[in-house]
Order: C-alpha cells, then sequence, then structure tokens
C-alpha cells in the first residue's frame, strides 16, 4: 500500500470515528444502507402484527372532546399465525445421508428446539418480511438466534440476496433509579486481505465481525458509542475468520417482489398491500361494537314521577329517586302535554347482521389481497375464524404455501451449511462442509391432503404404467421406499384384491378360466 493510501485510510478511519460518536438512529451510520421509508414500513408492519393502533375521537353532546381506545380485530396476527402453521409445523424433519453430518444437525437442532421455535418465528417473518437466522456457539454446542426485521438492517447486497447485515441487540439496565438503554450493533461483512471493504467480490475472502456499543438514556435513540467492556467484558471489536463460503446468518424472506421499494433487498409483510383494507375492517368492528355499547335500553320518565318527597326523622324533607341510578333513566323536561305522564322508550335496534356482512365482505377483500383461498377466514360476531380443512392442491392457499416452503427449505439448508462451517472453525463438528444438495428437508403438507382422492390417483398412475407399485403405495401411505418394499412383499403373500385398480396397484394377477383353460390376466 502506497503511501497515498494509507493516508487516505488514516483520514477516513478519524471521518468514521467521528460521524459514529453519537447517533440518533441506526440508519445515520454510514455502513448501513437502509433507507428511512423502508425502516418505517417494518415498523409500521409491526404496529398492526401488534394491534397498536390510535385511539378514537369523538365529540359528546356536551361539545368536548373524548378519546377511547380502539376496538380491533387482530386480522394481521391471524393471517400471519394460520400461514406460519401452514408451512412449519415439529413434523419437519431434517436430514443428511451422512451420517457424521446428520448425527451433528440433529443433535445441534434437536438441543435448541429448532423446530418449534422456528415455527414461531416464522410467524414473525411472515408479519414483518423477513427474518435472519444466525449461528452461534453456545459451549460446546451451535446453537441458532433468531433476528427479527426491526433489528436486522443490510449494508451491502444484490438483487438475489443479502450478503452483509447489521444486527442491532437491546439491552436495559438501570443505573441511579434511571434507564440506560444499551445497543450492541454487530457488522457482518466481507472484507480483502488487507481489510478492505472495497474491492471485487472475488478479492472480499475475508469475513469480518466489528462490535460497536452505543449507550443512551431514552429508547428512541442509539446514543453515544462507548467501549465494549461498559456492557461485553469479553467480547472483541473486531474478528476476522477464514474458510467461510458464505455469511454467518441466512436471511429469510417472504415470496414476490418488494413493490414499495423495488430496490430494496428486504421483503414484504404478507399484508403490507392490504394495510386499508384491514383499517376498513377494524373501523367497522369498532362502530360494530360502540353501537352495541350505544344501543342499552335507554327510557324516559316523567319528571313527577322520578322523585319522590319523603320526611326524616328531623322534619326535613328531601327528594329520593323512584328509579335505580345505575340505569340509563332520563327526566322529561319542559313536557306539558297530554302524553307527559307516560314512559318512553329510546332503545334504538342494533344493526349486527349489516355489520356482520361489511367485516366478512372486508375478509374476502383480504383474502384476495395477501392470496390466499376465499372462505379462509370468517367472521361469526364475536371474532375471526379460520378454516380448519383445506384440502384443494390447486387453492390459492396451496399455492402460496409451496412459495414460502421453497424459501424456508432453502433457507435452512443454507443454516446448516453455516452451522457446520462455524462448528468446524471451532473444533464442534468434524466432518465434511456439505453441499445444499447434501441436505434434506421435509415439510409435512397433510393438511393439503385429500386422502381419498390420493388413493385414486396413485391407482390410476399404477394402472396406467406411469408409476411403480412400490411408488404407490409410498405415497399412498406416506412411508418410505424400504417400508413400502416391504409392504408390497406382505401384500403378494395376501389374497388378491378384486378390482381392476387394486390389481394394478398391487402387482396382482387375476385367473380367468376360457374354454376349460386357466389364463392369468393383469
Amino acid at each position: 500500500m502506497n503511501l497515498i493510501q494509507k493516508v487516505k485510510d488514516f483520514f477516513n478511519r478519524g471521518r468514521y470515528n467521528m460521524e459514529t460518536s453519537n447517533l440518533n438512529s441506526i440508519l445515520e451510520h454510514p455502513k448501513v444502507a437502509v433507507t428511512q421509508s423502508e425502516f418505517n414500513r417494518i415498523q409500521l408492519n409491526l404496529a398492526y402484527y401488534q394491534s397498536k393502533f390510535d385511539d378514537v375521537e369523538y365529540i359528546n353532546t356536551d361539545g368536548d372532546r373524548k378519546r377511547r381506545k380502539m376496538q380491533h380485530l387482530p386480522i394481521a396476527r391471524t393471517a400471519a399465525k394460520k400461514i406460519a402453521s401452514l408451512v412449519y409445523n415439529e413434523q419437519a424433519e431434517i436430514t443428511a445421508d451422512d451420517d457424521t453430518l446428520n448425527d451433528f444437525l440433529n443433535d445441534m437442532l434437536g438441543n435448541d428446539r429448532f423446530n418449534k421455535n422456528f415455527e414461531r418465528y416464522l410467524e414473525s417473518c411472515l408479519a414483518l418480511g423477513g427474518l435472519a437466522m444466525r449461528p452461534y456457539v453456545d459451549g460446546d454446542k451451535i446453537r441458532v438466534a433468531f433476528i427479527q426485521a426491526p433489528v436486522f438492517l443490510p449494508l451491502q447486497s444484490n438483487t438475489q440476496d443479502v450478503s452483509s447485515a447489521a444486527i442491532l441487540t437491546k439491552t436495559i439496565k438501570s443505573e441511579s433509579k434511571k434507564n440506560v438503554y444499551y445497543t450492541l450493533v454487530e457488522f457482518h461483512e466481507w472484507v480483502t486481505q488487507d481489510g478492505q471493504e472495497v474491492g471485487s467480490t472475488k478479492d472480499k475472502n475475508l469475513y469480518r465481525i466489528t462490535n460497536e456499543l452505543y449507550k443512551s438514556t431514552s429508547d428512541s435513540t442509539l446514543g453515544d458509542r462507548v467501549n465494549l467492556s461498559e456492557l461485553y467484558p469479553d467480547l472483541q471489536p473486531v474478528t476476522t475468520i477464514q474458510g467461510l463460503s458464505r455469511p454467518l446468518f441466512v436471511y429469510l424472506k417472504t415470496p414476490g417482489m418488494n413493490n414499495k421499494d423495488i430496490n430494496s433487498p428486504l421483503g414484504l409483510s404478507i399484508f403490507d398491500n392490504a394495510k386499508t383494507t384491514i383499517d376498513f375492517i377494524n373501523r367497522t368492528y369498532d362502530e360494530f361494537m360502540w353501537e352495541i355499547k350505544m344501543g342499552q335500553r335507554r327510557v324516559i320518565v316523567p319528571e313527577q314521577i322520578t322523585q319522590l318527597k319523603v320526611q326524616d326523622i328531623h322534619g326535613e324533607i328531601k327528594f329520593k329517586r323512584r328509579f335505580d341510578t345505575d340505569q340509563n333513566v332520563y327526566m322529561q323536561v319542559g313536557a306539558g302535554n297530554m302524553d307527559s305522564g307516560s314512559i318512553i322508550d329510546l332503545t334504538t335496534p342494533i344493526r349486527s347482521s349489516d355489520y356482520i356482512s361489511a367485516i366478512s365482505e372486508g375478509l374476502k377483500l383480504f383474502e384476495m389481497q395477501i392470496g390466499v383461498s376465499s372462505g379462509m377466514f370468517t367472521f361469526d360476531g364475536q371474532g375471526v375464524k379460520t378454516a380448519t380443512e383445506i384440502v384443494s392442491e390447486n387453492s390459492d392457499t396451496y399455492q402460496m404455501r409451496n412459495s414460502i416452503v421453497a424459501l424456508v427449505e432453502q433457507a435452512i439448508k443454507e443454516l446448516c451449511v453455516s452451522m457446520c462451517e462455524l462448528g468446524k472453525a471451532v473444533g464442534i463438528y468434524s466432518g465434511e462442509i456439505p453441499e445444499l444438495d447434501d441436505i434434506s428437508v421435509n415439510l409435512d403438507d397433510g393438511v393439503f391432503t385429500d386422502r381419498h382422492a390420493e388413493l385414486d390417483y396413485w391407482m390410476k398412475m399404477v394402472a396406467a404404467g406411469f408409476a411403480t407399485q412400490k411408488r404407490g403405495i409410498a405415497k399412498v401411505l406416506n412411508i418410505t421406499d424400504e417400508e413400502a418394499e416391504k409392504e408390497l412383499a406382505e401384500i403378494h403373500g395376501e389374497l388378491p384384491p378384486e378390482s381392476d385398480a387394486e390389481l394394478a396397484l398391487y402387482g396382482q394377477t387375476k385367473e380367468k378360466t376360457v374354454g376349460g383353460r386357466v389364463n392369468a390376466e393383469v
């Protein structure tokens, strides 16, 4: 490196330290490449997912401005949870042909309860648009940390993947009876042999993790940069790792293009394009609940019967109400006609059927916008219900699930490779680093399977000669090829079935007598 370049680097480092000495937001950091609009979009998705809506303002009959909590339906959370459960559950299997690799993955992922945790965090991924998974060393184990969208910010990326990112970890401590907010920022990036962040992709073959710690008295700001030893005494400011083929994190995002920012590598929430519909549903539901509250029975009674003159033991005259004070009873004032002595009922009927119908129509529109089948969400006047059985492989929900499943399987395979590389770097894993094709991810889709239709399909496939008998049995019974071969051998020892389709499926022959001769008919 020549002298001029050294001088440039010196001043660049000085400028970098000055710019990062105090930050109001992580977006002010020169390394972070996320726009303010994208950051705000993720925060808004989080508010919808958490059902944090503004209070409803109204003016009462006295002309006073009042506020009340908005009644809402958890549409965003319900949709994300339902779709996540359709994509991934604890029955998922992650396997490998290599025994050493398979034992390592089962040990690491099993002890970390990966299947259970991933199903929960997949819900967050669908709601917020993305999810990062980062393997880390915990004693003699490799565990997986799930980084949600609000604290995962890309640094550099291409149109297909995120290769460098900033990961935020927040910690709250109490100092002098006041809360102090610490934010650890991890920068994961590829650098050249001499530590430069610029250069060709081929030259940037070192993986560098840079840790920065910020301290603030406010939760809304990042604050001042402080020494790592203030909170993490054993954490190194910079760690460089050689020999990695991919980043030590995996970014999983929802399928489809980000139409909010076509240049952003971040994914969209499943309801990002349906927020106006969610607002309509919640506004209608809020009005429905308010009408129920305002629809209580109300009566007007004449003034002369609302009060009763009572004389106590001291001779004083007092007035007592003849009606329960907790009831919605109003006194009639200034009435001088003949009907003034009657009780008037002001109760209005509640338009429950109209509101339920409006909310149901809103849910149909919501289903179309997020890409699921019609009828998946319904409203019965009490809450949102979800369909319990979806059997059509041609349904929109099934197609949407397949799109998400493809990305989930790819992300899990990449995570397994990263776990192996990290395990080998620290001496926990002794096998070979696998390729993506060496790892199998089996996600159960039984909720979409109509068993009778599947049986009929494979019987016809075998009868037409488009599939083997063993494959038909394996698919129908949902077993391995080895187990199907054993089942086929046992079936051959039993009496043959009678129908032609079953004969084709189980490979049996039927004897037919023609003119005193016995022919074997397939």
